[in-house]
């Protein structure tokens, strides 16, 4: 645990009081992501993950998605509460990003709902709003987590916070 939690003011959340294992829940706040001049995603219907210690994780359904930018990739990780990842590279004209977006092709049951919705990572994005404000992306690389200014933390990811 971190030497201090950030206790949330009116209309906050804490990362802390997300549960483990996380959960899913539906969101219909705007979601709209940016890269290379094109939107490669535009949705009210984004499923967020939340989990101790993480910002919110926003999964876009494939409908909301311009999937003629994606490529997948070779790349796989395992998360102990939905299963295998496996990863989109993103191509808009000349410009390319590997492994900047995920997915679970055959997620666990507890998280059934979220098959092949997809995720992607706000600091490999040109842009990433929700309900038209710009979002922070989450300290590090290993997580994909979208900070607003209704949530606090501190946030795992960034140096030091890995034993948490």
């Amino acid at each position: 645990m971190p030497l201090h939690r950030i206790e949330p003011g009116p209309g906050q959340e804490s990362v802390w009081d997300y549960p483990r294992p996380p959960r899913l829940e539906d969101s219909q706040r705007h979601l709209q992501i940016l890269f290379n001049g094109v939107i490669i995603a535009d949705t009210h219907q984004a499923k967020r993950v939340l989990e101790t210690s993480h910002p919110p994780v926003y999964y876009i359904p494939p409908t909301d998605v311009e999937l003629q930018y994606l490529q997948l990739m070779a790349r796989s990780t395992f998360c102990e509460w939905k299963g295998i990842a496996s990863y989109y590279s993103l191509t808009v004209g000349e410009r390319t990003e590997e492994g900047v977006a995920w997915f679970y092709a055959h997620p666990s049951a507890e998280f059934a709902s979220l098959q092949d919705y997809i995720a992607f990572y706000p600091s490999r994005m040109d842009s990433c709003s929700l309900d038209g404000e710009r979002v922070q992306a989450q300290p590090g690389d290993f997580y994909g987590g979208w900070i607003t200014p209704e949530i606090v933390g501190p946030f795992k990811g960034g140096l030091g916070t890995w034993g948490w």
